[in-house]
């Protein structure tokens, strides 16, 4: 079982940052593929980042390429997504996501095992 606590949301103005993270429990941290995804309400979830177990290989959204950085501390159990030039659009839930390192390309596809509680980004214009 893998639980997973999103934190570092909140309210920003247009072009500044926010840096998220996510904390996860499992047994074998190193197991797993790590992504995030963002929702808006009454649209589905969509795809941001995903990173691999040892953080060599790295996925991005068109949207966000070049503005979110997606990384993983392994021996602090934590991923990371670093969002700069951040705009109105940005604006949604951010949850983060685990898979068997092996299922990356599954978790890329909107359907990981595992889900965090989601944490709310807004950017004001």
């Amino acid at each position: 079982q893998v639980l997973l606590v999103e934190s570092g949301g909140g309210l920003v103005q247009a072009g500044g940052s926010l840096r998220l993270s996510c904390a996860a429990s499992a047994q074998t941290f190193t197991d797993y593929a790590l992504g995030w995804f963002r929702q808006s309400p009454g649209k589905e979830r969509v795809f941001v980042a995903a990173i691999n177990w040892d953080g060599n290989t790295t996925y991005y959204a068109d949207s966000v390429k070049g503005r979110f950085t997606i990384s993983r501390d392994n021996a602090k159990t934590t991923m990371y997504l670093q969002m700069n030039s951040l705009k109105p659009e940005d604006t949604d839930v951010y949850y983060c996501a685990a898979d068997p390192d092996w299922l990356l390309p599954r978790l890329r596809l909107g359907y990981p095992k595992h889900w965090g509680q989601g944490t709310q980004v807004t950017v004001s214009s």
